[in-house]
This record gives structure tokens, C-alpha cells and sequence, in this order.
């Protein structure tokens, strides 16, 4: 499906995306989460497929890579959710998870456009909230 087939919801104007930045919104009853990691929005469910835990509370990493003995190679610098509970780790720009490739968290498709956050969905948005959320991550 291609984006002009899809909903179009504005989230909020850019600037309240700064990086690092996290918003919560609830749509149509389901929660979605938005982080600005280097430079790039990124839109998820807000659930952890393991035990519902709230992924926008996980911390944003790198991860090691797949490499030979004795080799240690990092990657994914800020392209990995971290579950605040078990530690389960997904990749944001794809949603898989980075120990099954048959496991994901469902991600949603966003785009600056316009000086906007825009959120576009599969299904027509008949409830949104905006909902409060703080949390304070350590480095």
C-alpha cells in the first residue's frame, strides 16, 4: 500500500521532534510511540511482543555484529529499542527483532513533511490522544 492510500495524521510540528525527543500518542485504542534517533523519526507500537512491557521506556543502542572469532564489530548505532524489562532488542528501522527474524514489533510508517511529524496508517484515525510521558534515560 502505498503512502497515498494510507491515513495521514500530523503527530506535531517537527520542532517538538528533536533528537533523542519521544512522543506517545493513542490511536483508534492503540498506543504508538515516536523517537528521533540520528536525525530519522522512527513510529512503533508501544508494546513489547513478549509481555506487553512499553517499548518507549527502552533504551536506543548499537548492537554487535555477526563476525568472526575474536572479532568484535559494533553496528546499528542508535537503530535498536532495548525492552526495559527483559532486554529483548528490535531493530527500528525494520521492526525484527535482532534474535528472530520471525519476531517484530509493528512499525509504522513517518515523515517529516512541511515543518510536521506525519503519521500514516493503514486504517482511518477516529481517536487520537495525545498522551503525557516522561522518562528520564542515563547514557
Amino acid at each position: 500500500m502505498s503512502t497515498k492510500e494510507k491515513h495521514r495524521l500530523v503527530v506535531c510540528p517537527a520542532e517538538e521532534m528533536q533528537e533523542g525527543s519521544r512522543q506517545l500518542i493513542e490511536v483508534n485504542g492503540v498506543e504508538i510511540g515516536l523517537i528521533r534517533a540520528e536525525g530519522v523519526c522512527y513510529a512503533f507500537r508501544n508494546s513489547c511482543p513478549h509481555q506487553g512491557v512499553p517499548m518507549l521506556y527502552g533504551s536506543v543502542v548499537g548492537t554487535m555484529l555477526p563476525s568472526d572469532p575474536h572479532q568484535y564489530i559494533y553496528g546499528n548505532h542508535n537503530e535498536i529499542i532495548r525492552c526495559p524489562l527483559h532486554g529483548w532488542e528490535f531493530n527500528l528501522k525494520t521492526g525484527k527483532a535482532m534474535f528472530s527474524p520471525d519476531l517484530s514489533i509493528k512499525m509504522y510508517e513517518v515523515k517529516e513533511e512541511g515543518g510536521e511529524i506525519v503519521l500514516y496508517l493503514d486504517r482511518a484515525p477516529e481517536q487520537v490522544t495525545r498522551k503525557e510521558f516522561s522518562c528520564i534515560l542515563s547514557s
